[in-house]
Order: C-alpha cells, then sequence, then structure tokens
C-alpha cells in the first residue's frame, strides 16, 4: 500500500508541487474549509482531474487535520494506492434528517458484499440525524462489518455542510465508501476526556434530537443559566459544555451529544443525535490536559497497529475551542501512538462515527477524539 499526503493553502498553493504527485491512487479523501468545496473550486478540481480513476471523496469542515499540523481555510488530502484491498463509494442525497435511517440502509445495501470488511461515511453534518444514521447501517450491514467516519463540519457557523463524491458535491449528502479483501486490516478507537458536574436531570420532552424540557423546565432557558454570560455566543459555545446521555440514572458515562442550534421561540435545543424523552443527562466540561489524554485513550484504544499505513482522524470542533492553541497536541498524541510510518489525516467535525464497545458496529459520538487505522498483509500462500 502507498500513501500520499497532500495540502492546499491560498498562500502556498498545493504541497508538496503537483509534479510530484503519484501516477495514480485507489481512494482520495479530501477535508476542506467549506469556501474551498463550492462549485468552481479550482484546487478540488485539480485534484479529481489528476486522479481521474480514484473514488474520490470529501468534506466540509471545522478544520484541517494533515499529519500533526490543523489548519483552518485548507485543504487536507490523503491518497492512497492500494496493493490488493478495493474500494468502492455511493453516495444519497438526505431530503430532511427524518429520512437518516433509510440513508443508510440503502447505502449498506448498495455496498454489501461477501467481502466487505469496512465501511467509512461522511454525512451532512446539519440535516442529518447522526443517531438514526448510525442505526440504518447497524441494521443494513452483516455482522463482523465496522462503520466509522464523521459528520461534516462548517466551522463555528453551523449554516452550511458540504459533501462530496467524485463531481458531485453539496449539502444533504451522505457518502459511504465500502473496503474490500482478506488483505485489509482496520482498527479504531474514540474517547473524549470530558466530566460530568451538576445534577442528572430527568428528560421531560423530547422528540428525535430536539430537547424540549429537563425537570420539567424549558431546556433552552435552564441552559443558559448555566453557561452565565458565554450564553451570548450560542449555539457555538454549547460546544463547551456537552450534554452526556447516560443509559440509566446512577451511571456516570454515557453518549456524549453536542448542540448544533437552538430555538428562542420553542425554548428547545437541537442536537447531533437523539435525546430520549425518559433518559438522563448531565452537563459535561473539560479542560486542555483531561481531552489530551482524551486522545490519547482514543489511540490506545485502537490497539498496536505494526504496519499501519493510513489513519483517519475525526476530531470534534467543540475540542478546539477548549484547546484552542494546544489543539495539535491531540493529533501528536496519536500519531505518537501510530508511528511517523502511518500517513494521517482528517477534519473537525460536527459529530463521530464509531463502533461502541462490542454491542454495535457503529454509534454516533460527539466531543471525542476518533481514529480509524487501515493497513494491508500479505495474502496467505
Amino acid at each position: 500500500m502507498k500513501t500520499t499526503l497532500l495540502g492546499w493553502t491560498a498562500a502556498s498553493g498545493w504541497q508538496p508541487p503537483v509534479s510530484t504527485w503519484p501516477a495514480s491512487a485507489n481512494l482520495v479523501l479530501y477535508f476542506g474549509a467549506t469556501a474551498l468545496l463550492e462549485p468552481g473550486s479550482a484546487p478540488l478540481a485539480e485534484l479529481r482531474a489528476r486522479f481521474p480513476a480514484a473514488v474520490c471523496a470529501g468534506c466540509s469542515t471545522a478544520g484541517e487535520i494533515l499529519g500533526a499540523t490543523v489548519r483552518d481555510d485548507s485543504l487536507a488530502v490523503l491518497c492512497v494506492g492500494f496493493d490488493l484491498a478495493r474500494v468502492r463509494a455511493e453516495s444519497v442525497i438526505v431530503a430532511d434528517a427524518a429520512e437518516s435511517a433509510a440513508t443508510a440502509t440503502e447505502l449498506g445495501r448498495r455496498l454489501a458484499a461477501p467481502d466487505l470488511r469496512h465501511v467509512l461515511v461522511l454525512s451532512d453534518g446539519l440535516a442529518v440525524n447522526g443517531t438514526t444514521l448510525t442505526s440504518g447501517f447497524r441494521s443494513a450491514l452483516p455482522p463482523g462489518v465496522s462503520v466509522t467516519g464523521g459528520l461534516a463540519g462548517d466551522g463555528a457557523a453551523f449554516k452550511r455542510t458540504l459533501v462530496g463524491l467524485g463531481a458531485d458535491i453539496g449539502p444533504h449528502r451522505v457518502v459511504a465508501i465500502g473496503f474490500y479483501g482478506a488483505t485489509l486490516h482496520v482498527a479504531f478507537g474514540s474517547a473524549g476526556g470530558w466530566e460530568p458536574f451538576g445534577p442528572r436531570r430527568l428528560v421531560t420532552r423530547s422528540a428525535g434530537n430536539i430537547l424540549f424540557e429537563l425537570d420539567g423546565q424549558p431546556a433552552l432557558a435552564l441552559y443558559k443559566r448555566y453557561l452565565g454570560e458565554r450564553a451570548a455566543g450560542l449555539p457555538a459555545t454549547g460546544l463547551l459544555f456537552p450534554l452526556s446521555l447516560l443509559p440509566r440514572r446512577e451511571a456516570d458515562d454515557g453518549l456524549v451529544r453536542t448542540i448544533l442550534a437552538l430555538d428562542e421561540t420553542r425554548q428547545s435545543l437541537t442536537f447531533a443525535g437523539d435525546i430520549p424523552q425518559g433518559a438522563y443527562v448531565r452537563l459535561m466540561k473539560a479542560g486542555s490536559d483531561a481531552l489530551v489524554g482524551g486522545a490519547q485513550t482514543a489511540a490506545r484504544n485502537a490497539g498496536n497497529q505494526p504496519g499501519a499505513a493510513f489513519a483517519v482522524l475525526v476530531s470534534c470542533v467543540g475540542r478546539t475551542l477548549v484547546l484552542g492553541q494546544r489543539v495539535e497536541e491531540e493529533v501528536e498524541t496519536v500519531l505518537a501512538h501510530l508511528g511517523t510510518a502511518t500517513a494521517a489525516a482528517g477534519f473537525y467535525s460536527y459529530g463521530e462515527i464509531c463502533p461502541s464497545g462490542l454491542q454495535h458496529s457503529c454509534d454516533l459520538h460527539n466531543q471525542t477524539m476518533t481514529l480509524t487505522v487501515f493497513r494491508e498483509t500479505p495474502p496467505v500462500p
């Protein structure tokens, strides 16, 4: 397997120069600022033209990861040439969040094959319900096929996210990339580093991923009281205080859910994933050291992968707000575990997709560092 990392910025253009790029690739993944993915983007057109036979897919971000570097307003590109493994991708347009499960089911059906090993998902970050999207993949794919990926970002604007496959790039899209072949080995890990605080609160009214009431009180009003003066910066400042969705009232940990939007009229909060009525939640917070420690845990969860060729890193936009100038530390921590020979690229997202424990082939996570590590081994004679 051969891998190449490419980066583009307005100041430096393509680095390394186009003349040094590989002659071909099976898979080209790109992650970039929303403006660089809009129709007419010259860098993206140049990338597709150079690799016409490759599966070329990507999404908009809230920050781009290229090696150990984290940047904004750039393109981060990973080119992969497999030895024997194969890749194939499908894309579906989603009219609204209610179609998320059906979309995943359709994508799973299209990609199904006896030698399917893994699916990498890049999804619109605003028009898709990540909870039902992942449940759709779980129902459609056979046991043993894992799913990872993330929801596209739009910086801290939360207005327009883009996902692309080939020349088709736009909002309301979900792209699923299937990886096939017995020589391919995939590992993954996901962890956060956030700590719960405050009382456990009962979700007394919700609908899907929209939260209306906690303990019988309007959710938005209650949330603003916790944020204090930071409430003026919602929804962006809500990334600093996500919710932990507890599996039971007495539990200490649960899936993390982060805010995407708010409605002053209805006093509601919209999250990247479902907040079931009758569940218990707690607010969460974190410091920089805790988040870097969470990234280290995610890398350890992926295990020791000797000979790993490349890794796709998906971290949450909320982590960048806490880490600030230390944001590259969590990436460096992951790469220190993977080793210098592993080519890594990825993005800061509105939600991360990764299996949880042994029960699910995939779940929606928020506020985590999630990594997927790929390697090929020679076939057994």
